[in-house]
């Protein structure tokens, strides 16, 4: 269904065209890539030549964060609210800087939420939703798609809450696509396309992370 990630250019970008559907999304999980919406382009799809991944062993957050995560109260949930946290995400991406998290993804992702693939972890401050993240997983492998933050630190909260539950199951590292300031803040690193596709093809092969 889609080339050899190799063919991918150098920013990544593998391919053009097709649909969100369940089929498609899983093909292209399975195989290293992801969806990539661009306002006014056909649906693109990226394999980049160096992927972001946190390892859990690495990750960090710093004194100062970390005081602040605790003097918040914050709780965390996981998958008790999946399609607010995508409509978090895409609320926070349009007032940055517009978004890809468009009408067709959230939908897609609601229904691969509902398939038991797509996942949510949550912060709550009380009762209310102020921060999460969601994502993909196959097997032992999860992909990191978007976060959004309501209060200060939700997000990193709910990142620095999840890598202490994949490290639990015995869950090594997750996808975050592509490096940016916030990941190398975190202590994510780049590896190469191919170093990738081999942990990926382990990941595959392991227990799944969510029964």
């Amino acid at each position: 269904m889609f080339p050899p990630v190799d063919m991918a250019d150098d920013d990544g970008l593998l391919c053009y065209g097709g649909e969100l559907s369940v089929p498609i999304l899983l093909e292209a999980y399975s195989n290293g890539i992801f969806p990539w919406p661009h306002e006014g382009y056909p649906l693109l799809w990226f394999a980049p030549p160096q992927r972001g991944i946190i390892f859990c062993e690495e990750f960090h957050l710093s004194k100062r964060t970390r005081r602040a995560i605790r003097s918040a109260g914050y709780t965390f949930k996981i998958d008790t609210n999946f399609a607010a946290v995508v409509q978090g995400c895409a609320d926070q991406r349009q007032n940055a800087e517009g978004t890809w998290i468009t009408p067709e993804v959230q939908t897609s992702y609601n229904e691969l939420h509902r398939l038991g693939i797509a996942h949510s972890v949550e912060t709550y401050q009380g009762n209310e939703l102020v921060g999460g993240l969601y994502g993909v997983s196959l097997g032992s492998f999860f992909g990191g798609e978007s976060m959004f933050n309501r209060t200060d630190n939700a997000a990193k909260a709910a990142l620095g809450f999840f890598v202490e539950y994949l490290q639990e199951r015995g869950v090594e590292w997750l996808d975050c696509q592509l490096m940016n300031p916030l990941f190398e803040q975190l202590h994510a690193r780049g590896v190469p396309r191919e170093r990738f596709m081999e942990m990926l093809g382990e990941a595959l092969e392991k227990t799944p992370i969510f029964l």
